[in-house]
Formats: structure tokens, sequence, C-alpha cells
């Protein structure tokens, strides 16, 4: 989902606020978990999840085009590790949409 299709969602189940109300909640809420992951901090949101930032080690890496090695310098990531409430929502809709192994 886009962010301007979640906008409209929130609008339509919240018809007496106007749209642009809507969008600047939502872009306050996002600009404050990307300042908070930025700072190194975790977010959690109960029954959705949580995102942490893991530092990854400089690697070897193999380009497979050509076999050839390259040093990869650390970094840091990103990582999603959801909730309960939303694995089992998956999980209980995985044969309705499809998802496979």
């Amino acid at each position: 989902m886009v962010k301007s299709e979640l906008v409209q969602v929130l609008n339509g189940k919240f018809p007496d606020l106007q749209e642009r109300d809507v969008e600047l909640a939502l872009n306050c809420l996002l600009a404050q978990m990307a300042d908070a992951i930025v700072q190194g901090e975790r977010i959690e949101i109960r029954g959705f999840g949580s995102f942490t930032c893991r530092h990854r080690p400089p690697r070897l890496a193999r380009n497979p085009k050509t076999g050839e090695g390259m040093n990869l310098p650390s970094k840091v990531a990103i990582h999603f590790k959801p909730g309960k409430a939303m694995r089992d929502r998956v999980n209980a809709a995985s044969d309705q949409n499809g998802i496979t192994e």
C-alpha cells in the first residue's frame, strides 16, 4: 500500500478529519520513527512488530557474473521483527492470498 492510499483509507475510516490532517499526522509519525531509528533506538508497536538497527560486519562477496571477489564495508541495517499478532494474522491469511513456499 502506498502512503497516499493509506491516507485515503484512514480518511475513509475517520470522515470527520480532513485528508490533509490525516496526511500530516502520518508524516509526523513516520518522521519520528525514522529519527528514532537514526539515533539507534528500538521501536516497538505492540501487535505489529519492532524495528531495530543491526551492525553488519565487513565481508568478502563475489560478483556472480565474473566470480571476482569484492570487499564490502560494514554497515548498519534496519531489522523488522513482526509481533505475534501480526505473524498469526499473516499465517491465517496465507491460504487466501496465494503465499506458498
